[in-house]
This record gives structure tokens, C-alpha cells and sequence, in this order.
């Protein structure tokens, strides 16, 4: 039975898991029972504490700060705003945290990353347009981290908006429905 457990999580194609994740994939259904068994891998190494109640299967030197900030959140999110508009040139600021667009507005920490979820409507979340998947983490193309940006702040300043193809933004903005001001 212990053997069937760990085949279970190594075969998982998922490296991170929240407490609910391994209940889920083990068929444990008594809490003490579960915690008990994490407890071992913990012991064992062969699960690695990131946080209290989310766990990873890999080294955290493995994974990304990205996959780490999407896994934490455990819900529908993308990297978005600051982040994108960053990495893309489009300001100049350093941004001390990673920005993610989810249904939930928080703030977290993980090592030594900085994390800020900001909260979306479900009806613009879930619409995917200029959303893609870069080694398996949903990230917004610098048109719709634009658009998200100024879904949040209309009023924002893009130090290089030269390099915003603002057509592409217009044509997001009424796809999703954001108002525009």
C-alpha cells in the first residue's frame, strides 16, 4: 500500500500539491491518516515543504518562481501586468514581485519571491485571448497584459508605449468586455 502511495506521486505529471491534492490523489480520507503520510515523505525527502499545506515532489531549485506563484494560488490564474509589461521593455522600473491575475486578490511569499495576485471578474478571467502557455504556466501576451493593466489602472503610465501595438489592445479590450475609459 505505502509503495502504491509513492508510485502514485511520482508518477504524477504535477510537482507541486496542496494537502487536498494528495488526499485527492492517495484516497485518504482521515485526516490524521494523511497528514501522518506526509509527514513521512517530508521525513523521507521525497516531498519538500514549501509552505504549510503545499508541498513540492522536485528540488524548489526546479522550478520556476512562476510555476511556484501559480501552483501556491491553486486556482485559474496567469502572469500578467507588471510582470509582462517588465519583462517586454515597457517600463523601466524594477518590479520587486510577480504579478498573477486570478479570482482572488492577495499578497504572498515564497522564499524570497514577492507575490500579487489581483482579483478579476470570472466573465474577463476566463476569457483566454492573448493568454498562451510558456513551459506550462499561462502567461499574458503584452497586448493583454495592457489591457489587464489598464482593466485595474486606466490611468497608468507605460513608459514605452511606442512598442504597444494599441490596435491589438483595442481589439482584447472589446473581445473581453473591459470597459474602456
Amino acid at each position: 500500500m505505502k509503495r502504491d502511495k509513492l508510485n502514485l506521486l511520482l508518477k504524477s505529471p504535477n510537482n507541486l500539491f496542496h494537502t487536498k491534492d494528495l488526499a485527492l490523489l492517495w484516497g485518504i480520507t482521515k485526516k490524521n491518516t494523511l497528514y501522518m503520510t506526509i509527514r513521512r515523505y517530508v521525513k523521507r525527502e521525497v516531498l519538500i515543504r514549501v509552505q504549510k499545506g503545499f508541498y513540492s515532489k522536485v528540488p524548489l531549485g526546479q522550478l520556476s518562481q512562476l510555476e511556484l506563484g501559480a501552483g501556491f494560488l491553486h486556482s485559474f490564474c496567469y502572469i500578467s501586468t507588471e510582470t509582462i509589461l517588465s519583462q517586454k521593455g515597457l517600463i523601466s522600473q524594477e518590479i520587486p514581485y510577480i504579478t498573477l491575475i486570478s479570482d482572488q486578490s492577495k499578497k504572498f511569499k515564497i522564499g524570497s519571491s514577492l507575490y500579487i495576485s489581483r482579483k478579476m471578474k470570472d466573465n474577463f478571467l476566463f476569457n483566454e485571448i492573448g493568454i498562451e502557455r510558456k513551459q506550462n504556466i499561462l502567461q499574458a501576451s503584452l497586448e493583454r497584459a495592457v489591457a489587464d493593466m489598464l482593466y485595474f489602472n486606466p490611468m497608468y503610465h507605460f513608459d514605452a508605449d511606442k512598442l504597444i501595438d494599441w490596435e491589438k489592445v483595442k481589439k482584447i479590450q472589446e473581445i473581453i468586455g473591459y470597459k474602456r475609459k
